[in-house]
């Protein structure tokens, strides 16, 4: 190459044509994300401990209500509990919805719904050293229409549906269901309800 020979430059209409087909592509995508987070979901971030060793807390989640019924092992977003420190969304998991019937037994762990021990293995999580958070109330409890019972995976650390503070929690205050981990990025996962195949 003649080192005189001055570089080719590219026509400056060609330029302005791929700054403009940038910008449509932004504002196509813009549009988009904010269509998803307006009618499909939205993001909440873990709160405390109460959901460990399956969240943790400054994770992000993917949220979505659309078509959602609660279905037991589902973790959801619940917010507008009356109950401080409470007036933030909180995660718990679905034990049993409307109709049926919760028992424990707090020395074995065991968790029963409609009289069958439930297989909780998958993630629930007690430290057999800690304080056991039993519940407040008489147990077995038949859930009333309209309402879920709901724990944390920690069992020890969390605030749930074994206490009168929270009791059973009203299907209008479910947020949504958590669909997936989107934060942080080498923990993205799809969740999958452990009872259901």
């Amino acid at each position: 190459m003649n080192k005189n020979t001055p570089l080719e430059k590219k026509p400056q209409g060609s330029i302005l044509s791929y700054i403009s087909e940038f910008v449509e592509l932004l504002g196509i995508v813009t549009v988009c994300v904010m269509m998803i987070f307006t009618f499909v979901g939205r993001l909440n971030i873990v709160q405390g401990p109460s959901m460990e060793n399956t969240l943790h807390e400054g994770e992000y989640l993917f949220v979505s209500d659309l078509f959602y019924t609660p279905t037991p092992g589902d973790i959801v977003i619940i917010h507008e509990i009356d109950a401080d420190p409470y007036s933030d969304p909180i995660v718990k998991r679905v034990i049993a919805t409307a109709g049926q019937t919760v028992d424990i037994d707090f020395d074995t762990w065991t968790l029963y719904v409609d009289g069958v021990a439930v297989d909780e293995s998958a993630y629930r999580h007690v430290d057999e050293d800690a304080y056991t958070i039993k519940a407040d109330y008489p147990l077995p409890l038949t859930i009333p229409e309209g309402q879920v019972f709901v724990m944390g995976d920690n069992r020890n650390h969390s605030a749930d549906s074994r206490t009168t503070s929270i009791y059973t929690v009203d299907e209008r205050d479910i947020v949504g269901k958590a669909v997936a981990r989107v934060f942080p990025l080498d923990k993205i996962e799809f969740f999958k309800n452990p009872h259901k195949n």
